[in-house]
């Protein structure tokens, strides 16, 4: 009975982001990756990197990875938001719980044939890299920006050494961006309400509380509590919170038609 989205057999393209909360909120960022990463390892699913830019004390500003495996879309759609995390930072000699964000996009890996970007609609300025990268990464304008004029979407990719292979990475990201884009607008006609959807791709939106004074996660847009937020972190019991989430999803397209 239920429209099959298009998108759920595809790979993913993960971009995860230091929110509100400074050290704290980056250090979250590096653990949201890596329980990304135990998953994808327990799934065999394949993940890789991007895009990464480091922040001090080992944690993560923001990482760009690609997951491919099946029907991963459909598996990682639900955790597109704000995380939010409570829990008392190491540097804090009180003992006080602080609050801090992270913000996760999940969109499918668009192939060339679904989006078809023309050249004549990019422009592409090349700049030194910045940074962590060896002696060579300074000595060549290798780092690259993409703009999309029709959409302002504006990717920049210095990771790798060499100018081209930061273009291809670039251009993966943006196919994926436009896409996505794309994806969001044909929703919104389709669905002038767009409140009964479980957030898929609203940045903004809080999804999740990971309580560690507690040892709970909660996923606010379906009520559930799982005291188990250790297990979650090792990515053990990510299916049953994906769980949950498609059959509310379900019901909510049920009740709309």
């Amino acid at each position: 009975m239920l429209p099959k989205d298009e998108a759920d057999t595809k790979n993913a393209m993960i971009e995860i982001r230091a929110g509100t909360g400074g050290l704290e909120a980056s250090l979250f960022a590096s653990d949201l990756f890596k329980m990304y990463e135990k998953v994808s390892h327990k799934k065999k699913w394949l993940m890789e990197v991007i895009s990464i830019s480091k922040s001090d004390a080992g944690g993560l500003k923001e990482v760009i990875a690609s997951i491919k495996g099946k029907n991963i879309y459909s598996s990682l759609k639900y955790e597109s938001g704000v995380h939010r995390v409570q829990r008392v930072p190491d540097t804090e000699t009180q003992g006080r719980v602080h609050t801090s964000a992270a913000t996760v996009a999940v969109m499918p890996e668009a192939e060339e044939v679904d989006v078809k970007i023309e050249e004549k609609d990019l422009r592409i300025d090349v700049f030194r890299s910045s940074g962590p990268g060896g002696q060579s990464v300074n000595t060549t304008d290798s780092a690259v920006r993409i703009t999309h004029i029709p959409t302002g979407i504006v990717v920049s990719q210095q990771d790798e050494k060499s100018q081209i292979r930061n273009k291809e990475k670039g251009l993966k990201i943006l196919r994926s961006r436009i896409y996505e884009l794309e994806r969001q607008k044909r929703d919104e006609e389709r669905s002038k309400d767009r409140k009964s959807k479980i957030g898929t791709g609203d940045r903004s939106e809080r999804i999740r509380t990971y309580n560690f004074p507690q040892g709970r996660v909660t996923d606010h847009r379906i009520n559930l509590t799982l005291h188990k937020l250790s297990e979650f972190m090792e990515g053990e019991i990510f299916d049953e919170m994906i769980e949950n989430l498609v059959i509310q999803a379900q019901e909510n397209e049920l009740s709309n038609i």
